[in-house]
């Protein structure tokens, strides 16, 4: 604490969410002489404005005392605007702070978070990540927490993070009366008691299977298009369970993402699975309101985002996937501020072949008109598709099979053979050990090639038509292929069936 012309000034640290990313925010509070008042500036929002009569509240529920002054609270930098309940606990203590019920030197190399109850209770608040990543990168050796984001938090190393149950906590701590135990790490849920679909689930379907199989192996975008009752939403939700297990920093990025967006507790460890309703706009998809919060894209980032039936989505929606495809990242440009967030998801959508679902079946006519057949599948652009690498008829399964006792490929057959194609994609060091869906042209192009391969690939790419893009495709899916088979080298045959997941004409 400082005094200046007969006015006392305390700072305290806290953080904010700016996209994926945080921005330490100071938290100075003066008070002078005058009728007694709390007046909050530094361009926050309304949560921010009715935190006076929280922490009043909480205060004096607190058995502490609320200075009887003209204190004014600056949030810095005072351009940046700033959202949420979580400098509540910043503001009780810089309240305390100035009104010499603490001294400064106790907050020396700490940062604090957390929303108050009237009853000075801590709440938790969203992108505890975020903070305790903001709180390192500036110095800060402590952060400050609410108990129920503990455990989010210690996701971030080299920070020390102490979990207090109320305000009164917090001031007991840094009074040096009653110290609060740094929190140590919980058992994290297992990533397979979400697994609910195995692929030996679904009969039949061994091409099917196959291309999920290559999908999942690379982190490749795949389109299953066929009638209703073939299995596609079955198939897709499979797909979920052969997927590699999450890496500690992956399970970092996700749990950060969904902690921006509100799940405030739960530390991410399985694969995300997104599935939102056709009926969800833009703005649910690809993120923004009025903070830019993150979208599906986003909250999918390391998993799937699975679109059923994907001609029934807006075209809008659809349209605005296809930068996040290329790049996996979403810029959200609003007039105020500008977030990014990563989108490193894997799309998994289905489709009907017409509007009835049953053009071209063999078992059950067709009742669409050429023009509602063609309306239907105009639905999707030729960029858009062009961007999906692999695209797959799935047709009905014949009813001896159903009730078939043989299961085929297994969920743990086929993980393991993710697994072990994910580990050789890995120890790829001109790649950086990315996937093959995420391999530059560039990287592409060096992928071992064999001439033969070449040579049939550069004959289909004129015979298809194939643009650049989908010729890089059909290199990546090959390249898959082949580290299925552990093989150095892309023969032709990895080639000739990369070629069968491309579109055979563009009528879309």
């Amino acid at each position: 604490m400082r005094y200046s012309s007969g006015a006392m000034i305390a700072r305290v640290y806290s953080a904010t969410a700016i996209g994926f990313e945080g921005e330490r925010i100071e938290v100075e509070c003066d008070a002078s002489n005058g009728l007694p008042t709390l007046l909050i500036v530094g361009l926050g929002n309304k949560a921010i404005d009715e935190a006076k009569e929280r922490v009043r509240s909480a205060i004096k529920n607190s058995g502490l005392e609320f200075p009887r002054k003209r204190v004014t609270i600056n949030l810095a930098p005072a351009n940046l605007p700033k959202d949420g309940a979580h400098f509540d606990v910043a503001i009780a203590t810089a309240l305390l702070l100035v009104s010499g019920q603490l001294q400064h030197d106790a907050l020396n190399g700490v940062l604090l978070v957390g929303e108050l109850a009237l009853d000075g209770a801590m709440r938790p608040v969203r992108g505890v990540i975020s903070h305790a990543e903001t709180a390192r990168r500036h110095g800060h050796t402590t952060i400050i927490v609410p108990r129920a984001n503990a455990q989010q938090a210690l996701l971030v190393e080299g920070i020390t993070v102490l979990p207090a149950d109320s305000l009164r906590d917090v001031f007991l701590h840094l009074s040096g009366t009653e110290r609060i135990q740094p929190a140590t790490p919980g058992a994290l849920a297992s990533p397979t008691a979400r697994l609910q679909t195995d692929l030996a689930d679904v009969k039949g379907q061994e091409q099917a299977k196959r291309a999920l199989l290559i999908a999942a192996a690379g982190h490749h975008n795949i389109l299953l298009s066929g009638p209703p009752g073939a299995g596609k939403t079955m198939l897709a939700q499979a797909l979920a369970s052969i997927l590699p297990p999450l890496t500690r920093q992956e399970v970092v990025e996700v749990t950060k993402l969904h902690s921006l967006a509100g799940d405030y507790q739960e530390v991410v460890t399985a694969r995300p699975f997104r599935s939102p309703h056709h009926s969800s706009s833009h703005v649910a998809l690809v993120g923004g309101g009025q903070m830019a919060r993150p979208g599906e894209i986003s909250l999918a980032h390391h998993g799937v985002l699975f679109l059923d039936e994907l001609p029934e989505y807006n075209r809008a929606a659809l349209e605005s996937l296809r930068q996040p495809l290329e790049d996996r990242m979403i810029h959200i440009s609003r007039a105020g501020h500008r977030a990014s967030y990563p989108a490193g998801f894997m799309l998994v959508a289905t489709q009907n072949p017409c509007p009835c679902g049953y053009a071209g079946d063999q078992a059950r006519e067709c009742s669409c008109t050429p023009v509602q057949i063609m309306h239907y599948r105009k639905k999707l652009s030729g960029p858009l598709m062009d961007r999906i690498d692999m695209i797959l008829e799935v047709t009905r399964v014949e009813p001896d099979k159903l009730i078939s006792k043989e299961s085929g490929l297994s969920t743990t057959d086929a993980a393991g053979h993710v697994l072990a194609a994910r580990q050789i994609q890995q120890s790829r060091i001109v790649t950086s050990g990315m996937p093959n869906a995420h391999l530059t042209s560039a990287m592409a192009a060096d992928a071992q090639l064999a001439r033969e391969s070449k040579a049939l690939l550069d004959h289909a790419a004129k015979t298809l038509h194939l643009s650049a893009r989908g010729y890089f495709k059909v290199v990546k899916v090959a390249r898959t292929i082949a580290d299925l088979e552990a093989s150095k080298q892309i023969l032709p045959i990895h080639v000739s069936e990369a070629l069968q997941y491309r579109p055979r004409s563009v009528d879309y």
